[in-house]
């Protein structure tokens, strides 16, 4: 069963690659189904219409509906990072546009926006220092792909 929220993504018609894409980039993850268009539909009979995967346990559903949508930056997908290897390995799969990466965020070859995001980053964000915090977000603001080294060094440097 399906948990009562999850997350759907549009697409044209790149949602069975999308989702045979990112189930090759994510550990524990699969295609779990697929609906495709019958006769007389509004793409071609046999075109996925929905996939449903999950990525890492997460559960996604993509939908092949056509052109008129397209995806922003204003919604991201958030992957949490315990190492530099990690933030490595997942910036080089999924960034596409080099253009669009800032701050940690990138977007990938369908459009969709994701954040890089290392797990020591939101420790520093909890962390009571303010300046210390404010140190590290400024090291961030230049940055493209999150260095986790050069951000402890903002922190604990004053």
């Amino acid at each position: 069963m399906k948990p009562r929220v999850h997350t759907c993504l549009w697409f044209d018609r790149q949602a069975e690659e999308v989702a045979q894409f990112y189930t090759t980039v994510f550990p524990n993850s699969r295609i779990t189904e697929i609906t495709r268009y019958s006769a007389g539909a509004p793409m071609p009979e046999g075109t996925a219409l929905t996939v449903s995967f999950e990525l890492d346990g997460q559960i996604f559903t993509a939908i092949n509906g056509g052109p008129q949508y397209t995806h922003s930056p204003a919604m991201s997908l958030v992957v949490t990072c315990t190492s530099q290897d990690e933030v490595d390995r997942y910036w080089a799969a999924l960034s596409a546009v080099p253009k669009a990466e800032q701050c940690g965020w990138l977007v990938d070859r369908y459009g969709v926006s994701w954040q890089i995001v290392p797990q020591q980053v939101m420790d520093m964000l909890l962390h009571p220092d303010a300046a210390a915090k404010q140190r590290m977000m400024a090291a961030v603001m230049p940055m493209k792909k999150l260095n986790i080294a050069a951000l402890q060094k903002a922190f604990a440097t004053p």
